[in-house]
């Protein structure tokens, strides 16, 4: 036997399974890396905009008041939840439809706000305003908002509040200022209603999402889409809206959203962002 060519085949076999199985685990790892990374990606996609303490990267704006006046202390964080309410306001409410920005201007995102109506509806108010409220986006810049102006031109996600008795479906897109397309066809009234229908009474909390991509629109409520249309355009006919548009451009390309506070109490629990 020769030893020395025994010893030398030997130590060719147990090298190559050293570097196999270290090729092996250095696969391994790279793996496992890429797959927590991608995890982690997915995780962090969700931003709350709402950082439970206060207002900060929010702006108020209530007809007859500055741009930041929080008159009657409607909008107030408390208990982490950022509430609107009205015990302030007198014996009339006033027409006093306010409006909160987020201070960024957004296009491709999906925005989800969880929610719930609390109380009576604020003395003095229209009686739509019960139970009513909403998502506004594709909004105005905050600072072109006349003092006295109700409603910023925008699109809006509608929540309605059930009565106990009655169905009162939320998820209308209603549009201020601008027009969309629903099946293929321009809208030719304000609100167009959600084509799955869906009430809930009583103070539950409620979470509602929209989606926008490239025109594309999408209400969603806990989780189930009722709504999609497309192709938001400015009303050349509205003397706001006409001021937003670029070279005659009609087109909407993104804007600001904002939540309403439209007469009757609601609080917001959480709200998140996600961009495209």
């Amino acid at each position: 036997m020769n030893i020395h060519s025994t010893f030398t085949k030997v130590f060719f076999v147990i090298s190559l399974v050293l570097s196999i199985s270290c090729g092996n685990k250095k696969v391994t790892n790279t793996t496992s890396s890429t797959i927590k990374l991608d995890a982690d990606k997915t995780e962090t996609r969700w931003v709350s905009i709402f950082n439970g303490n206060d207002l900060t990267g929010w702006t108020i704006k209530i007809p007859g008041h500055e741009l930041g006046e929080n008159f009657g202390n409607t909008l107030r964080v408390e208990d982490g939840i950022l509430k609107v309410r009205y015990d302030e306001y007198g014996p009339e409410f006033g027409d006093r439809f306010g409006t909160v920005y987020y201070d960024k201007y957004l296009t491709n995102y999906r925005l989800k706000v969880v929610y719930r109506f609390v109380g009576e509806t604020a003395p003095g108010a229209p009686t739509w305003g019960y139970r009513d409220s909403g998502i506004q986006f594709h909004g105005q810049p905050p600072a072109t908002q006349k003092l006295n102006q109700a409603f910023p031109v925008c699109l809006e996600y509608n929540f309605h509040g059930g009565n106990g008795t009655d169905e009162r479906p939320l998820g209308a897109a209603c549009t201020n200022g601008m027009f969309i397309e629903h099946n293929g066809v321009q809208n030719k009234t304000t609100c167009i209603p959600a084509d799955v229908s869906k009430t809930f009474h009583g103070d539950q909390w409620v979470t509602a999402e929209i989606d926008i991509k490239d025109g594309l629109i999408i209400h969603y409520v806990n989780g189930e889409e009722i709504l999609r249309y497309s192709n938001p355009i400015y009303n050349s006919e509205n003397a706001t809206a006409k001021l937003l548009m670029t070279n005659g451009d009609k087109k909407v390309k993104g804007g600001f959203i904002s939540l309403q506070s439209n007469s009757h109490p609601i609080d917001f629990r959480s709200i998140e962002l996600m961009e495209y």
